[in-house]
């Protein structure tokens, strides 16, 4: 047969190699379809995911913020502590004490015949013990008092000259 007239000659029948290469051909684009819709919905709940974790974080950052808003102290005790962060008697951060003992003071410490010392605010423990908790850094904003009644109002990081008495 050398020429096909439309509507008059039949196809002929594929062999059975090109039945065979047809199945496999549409059984990988089947399978290429099925990879690609599969790393799509992995990458969707992927982002979904992630979305959702960053409101998490955000909620969480917000709250915490909140909290510890609420949390920060109005009053705080200051306790004068040595290199060792270990407690001792006010009077060694006491501006009129460590000026008779020819000591001074700069970036926050207290310096006293070779020993410095400096305050720690929120800090619990007796004289004698580590300092347990607590910041060397001043809470903004709070009232801060020794516990010998010493009125600790100064700004910035640790001490600065100035203390007043307040009774006690």
């Amino acid at each position: 047969m050398r020429q096909q007239q439309a509507g008059m000659t039949q196809p002929r029948q594929p062999t059975v190699a090109e039945q065979r290469a047809r199945a496999a051909a549409l059984k990988a684009q089947q399978e290429r379809f099925a990879a690609e819709s599969a790393a799509f919905e992995k990458k969707r709940k992927t982002r979904k995911r992630l979305l959702i974790g960053g409101g998490v974080t955000v909620g969480v950052v917000a709250l915490v913020a909140i909290w510890y808003a609420a949390a920060s102290p109005k009053n705080v005790t200051a306790q004068c502590t040595d290199s060792n962060n270990v407690i001792v008697d006010d009077d060694y951060c006491d501006e009129s004490y460590y000026r008779s003992h020819g000591g001074y003071s700069s970036g926050g410490f207290i310096y006293i015949g070779g020993s410095s010392y400096r305050y720690n605010y929120g800090g619990t423990g007796a004289v004698g013990q580590k300092v347990t908790g607590g910041s060397y850094t001043i809470p903004k904003g709070a009232n801060v008092t020794t516990k010998s009644g010493t009125s600790v109002q100064r700004g910035g990081f640790g001490i600065s000259s100035g203390s007043s008495s307040s009774g006690g």
